[in-house]
């Protein structure tokens, strides 16, 4: 990218599943004429209120660099719009976090879905599609509100008035009991789903501290998500079995077969979670918006989307450009990293009226919580369908939800969540 460049050492890490220690990172000198935000993304204080880091890039111009990890940065609504769409340019098989897979060697075979391009990209997700689309949601839809409904009446099932956890209880209960059934895994060991998801979305950063512990408790996991992957495995009739037999019939071998449904356990449910537990915080921290569901909780799904364009449960996305090109005027050699601030391109004040307020009537269809172009998520149609089913069993059956305590953030490298969010919730 230019000649002078900075040679940082990351920290040796232990992680149990035999990477090779993390290589030196030649970090580049700021680029000529490009504005240079000097925060770091993955610190503790960004991860906690991300919100200052979110306006600085937006304000310093279309594309800004990260000097600490030698990166551009997008932060603007466009501008990411622009990334996700080019995906010729703005390539996902060469990763979609820091490393660039040309140079270092991926930590786990890679997501034929996440971080693979066309026409390996388009085979696979022709086989995802064919298996998870609308039509199966539809199918399902009454069973995942039954048990959205079941699941909340018995808070009640003694009293008028609960304190719960609404991650353990609500966000993190719900995916569990039917996303698994769904897929068709094992009853015993599900409990390794979030755990391997956590260290997945860490490894899209750095290999911090954080990084490393989430290998350690991700690396007990991998076993067990192996196993439900292996085609023969997942019990048949459930989208797994349904999905390996899509994957063979489309030419794609064992291997491949369970590298795909892979994708589904690793991004399936954290990110579910994330976004239903902040729903709840932001309906019990606006009285107003929670008024306006229980008046017509057919606005639930609305409610959902509108949640992940505010809080967006996906902070952040890597690229890696695969020719010389240009973003708005400022140009992006080969090879160069660039960070997408999905968060911060929903609440960019250029494409949004009134960003910074939550407000479930808005129509928030064309936000980039849940990526954009080729490559969004496959499984957001089931993210939407239990956060629809579950807000609306909330909003038909309680009257009030307040938060009683204090919320504890679950920091990650990519995510945004909450680890415990004391509530009470009053029956209607």
């Amino acid at each position: 990218m230019t000649d002078a460049t900075v040679t940082r050492t990351a920290p040796a890490t232990g992680n149990p599943h035999g990477e090779r220690p993390t290589p030196p990172v030649d970090v580049p000198a700021p680029p000529a004429g490009v504005a240079v935000v000097d925060h770091d993304p993955f610190s503790d204080a960004t991860l906690t209120d991300p919100y200052p880091m979110h306006e600085a890039l937006r304000e310093a111009g279309p594309v800004a660099w990260i000097p600490q990890y030698g990166v551009y940065a997008v932060a603007r609504y466009d501008e990411v719009v622009h990334v996700l769409q080019h995906h010729e340019v703005f390539v996902s098989g060469r990763g979609v976090g820091l490393s660039d897979y040309q140079k270092n060697k991926p930590w786990r075979p890679p997501s034929l879905l996440l971080e693979a391009d066309p026409p390996q990209h388009t085979r696979a997700r022709k086989v995802a599609t064919s298996v998870f689309n609308p039509k199966t949601m539809r199918q399902i839809r009454d069973e995942f509100q039954q048990t959205a409904n079941r699941m909340v009446d018995a808070l009640f099932a003694e009293t008028d008035t609960v304190e719960i956890d609404g991650v353990a209880d609500l966000a993190a209960a719900y995916p569990l009991s039917v996303f698994p059934d769904f897929i068709g895994l094992s009853e015993d060991g599900r409990e390794n789903l979030l755990p391997y998801g956590n260290m997945a979305f860490n490894a899209f950063g750095p290999q911090n501290r954080r990084y490393e512990q989430a290998m350690v408790d991700g690396g007990r996991a991998t076993p067990w998500i192996a196993e439900q992957c292996v085609v023969g495995t997942p019990k048949p009739g459930g989208f797994g079995a349904t999905l390996h037999e899509k994957a063979a019939e489309a030419g794609l071998d064992e291997d491949e077969a369970a590298r795909l449904l892979r994708s589904f356990l690793t991004a399936g449910v954290d990110t579910t979670v994330h976004g239903i537990g902040a729903a709840l915080r932001e309906l019990a921290e606006h009285p107003e918006q929670w008024a306006a569901l229980r008046e017509d909780p057919s606005r639930a799904r609305t409610a959902f989307d509108e949640t992940v364009r505010h809080v967006a449960p996906v902070q952040t996305f890597f690229r890696t450009v695969n020719e010389d090109t240009e973003v708005s005027g400022v140009h992006l050699p080969e090879g160069s990293k660039v960070l997408m601030f999905l968060a911060a391109a929903n609440r960019d004040p250029r494409h949004w009226e009134n960003p910074d307020t939550f407000d479930i009537t808005r129509q928030a269809s064309g936000h980039v919580g849940f990526g954009f172009g080729i490559h969004s998520c496959v499984g957001q149609i089931m993210a939407r369908l239990e956060g629809e089913c579950l807000l609306g069993a909330l909003a038909r059956k309680v009257s009030t939800i307040q938060v009683i305590g204090e919320p504890e953030l679950q920091l990650n490298n990519t995510l945004r969540g909450w680890e415990r969010l004391p509530l009470r919730l009053t029956a209607a």
